[in-house]
Order: structure tokens, then sequence, then C-alpha cells
């Protein structure tokens, strides 16, 4: 049966789970949420700094995007630190996607 356009397929492997949606990392790229949903979350790692001789996150661009759509930003902004701009980003994506049901 052939796929009909805009059809998903899981991609396969294991994923890092959080609140039920996958966690996936590549380079200063981190997505979350499940591309069957409207929305998802997009963290962009914009610089680092030095803390005790390690590398960590610091300035990171927040992104809710358009599942269907990477080029439609529903709501976009920027925090310091990682862990910050996680919880930011994971309340901004569950007020997106409550606000489209």
């Amino acid at each position: 049966m052939a796929d009909k356009p805009g059809d998903r397929k899981l991609v396969e492997g294991k994923y890092l789970m959080y609140k039920n949606r996958p966690l996936v990392r590549e380079g200063n790229t981190i997505c979350y949420g499940d591309m069957n949903e409207e929305y998802i979350l997009i963290l962009e790692i914009m610089s680092y700094k030095n803390v005790d001789r390690h590398k960590v996150p610091d300035a990171i661009l927040i992104q809710i995007i358009d599942s269907k759509d990477p080029m439609k930003i529903i709501k976009q902004g920027s925090k310091e630190g990682l862990h910050d701009a996680f919880l930011m980003g994971v309340v901004w994506l569950e007020m997106a996607l409550k606000q489209a049901d």
C-alpha cells in the first residue's frame, strides 16, 4: 500500500521519552514532541559557557513550530540555561496543544 502525502512514519530506534513524548538531540538542536500532534518544541543552543571546566549550554532559542510545516513558527523566545528553556518550552507546547483542540 502506498503512503499518502502527509503520513508520518515513526523512525525506528529507542528515544528518550519525557511525559510520553520523544526527546531527541542532534548537535545543537533539541526536538521535543510527537510529530503526529499539531505542534512540537525546538530548542536551539546558540552559545555555551564554561562552568567548572565543563562546557554547558547558555543562550537557548525556544520555538514552538507546526509539525506539518516546520517553517511556521507559532511562538518564539529565548532563555539562558537549558533547564529553564526546556521548562518554558514544555509549558508553551502544552498551552499550544490545548488551544489547538
